[in-house]
């Protein structure tokens, strides 16, 4: 619709995604949820990929996101109109806030049981 949603910046050293955050294109702000509970039902896991078996990463299978529903692009086990599969993905950057969140919520109870 026209409307700018984020874009994508380079120079000669880095590439930056940028998502729209400006406060005016949202409504409803809370800071008052549980991130610790949603983190703990996430499950990170190491792996390769089929088409590189040498290489083993950190990350997350995207149906186990759950927890996160807004990094989760696709549907388990979908498949075409000719029955190809069409494979899940996964925007890993959508689950920093609840990583941040849940040390927030850690140092907060840390703290109290230091100052106990």
């Amino acid at each position: 619709d026209g409307t700018n949603v984020g874009s994508i910046s380079v120079t000669g050293s880095s590439t930056a995604y940028n998502t729209s955050s400006d406060y005016r294109l949202k409504e409803n702000v809370t800071y008052d949820w549980d991130a610790t509970t949603r983190l703990k039902q996430l499950k990170p896991a190491r792996f390769n990929f089929i088409a590189d078996p040498d290489t083993t990463v950190d990350g997350f299978l995207a149906h186990e996101c759950s927890a996160v529903p807004e990094a989760v692009t696709g549907t388990k086990d979908e498949v075409d109109d000719d029955g190809n599969p069409v494979m899940q993905g996964i925007d890993q950057s959508k689950i920093v806030p609840l990583l941040v969140k849940t040390i927030l919520e850690l140092e907060a109870r840390i703290t109290a049981l230091e100052t106990a």
